[in-house]
């Protein structure tokens, strides 16, 4: 008669985790993600995600980013390839040209290259399909 709404534990543990990077930790290497990945502390090499990547405040990554979703309010000093929505809030920096589907930047962000939007899209999906999966 009567049927429960509320998810079962195992229902609630195949949702996407996100990773979590401490502001107290620094890498040196490249990361790769099937989720969520958010990045609060120091790295030094590129990072690859099927899904969104959030690069906190205190975050400075040295690397290319591919991702679908990415969310910045970090330091970046390298390239962005976002194939869906790319956000620079807050004090973000972008040292290295975009490319993305759609960018909402607030004013008190800045980037300082060269950035390609739009219609480049599906060429940017495949690339990161070829990118992730190497």
């Amino acid at each position: 008669m009567f049927t429960s709404k509320v998810k079962s534990f195992a229902e609630k543990q195949q949702c996407t985790v996100a990773s979590l990077i401490h502001n107290s930790v620094a890498i040196t290497g490249n990361l790769e993600s099937e989720g969520d990945l958010r990045m609060d502390g120091t790295l030094k090499g590129s990072i690859r995600s099927k899904a969104k990547v959030i690069i906190g405040p205190s975050a400075v990554v040295e690397g290319n980013v591919w991702c679908k979703q990415a969310e910045i309010s970090g330091h970046i000093k390298g390239s962005l390839i976002i194939t869906d929505l790319l956000q620079l809030k807050g004090n973000a920096v972008v040292e290295g040209d975009i490319s993305t589907g759609k960018l909402l930047m607030e004013t008190t962000a800045s980037f300082n290259g060269q950035c390609k939007m739009g219609a480049n899209v599906v060429e940017l999906n495949k690339e990161l399909q070829l990118v992730v999966n190497e």
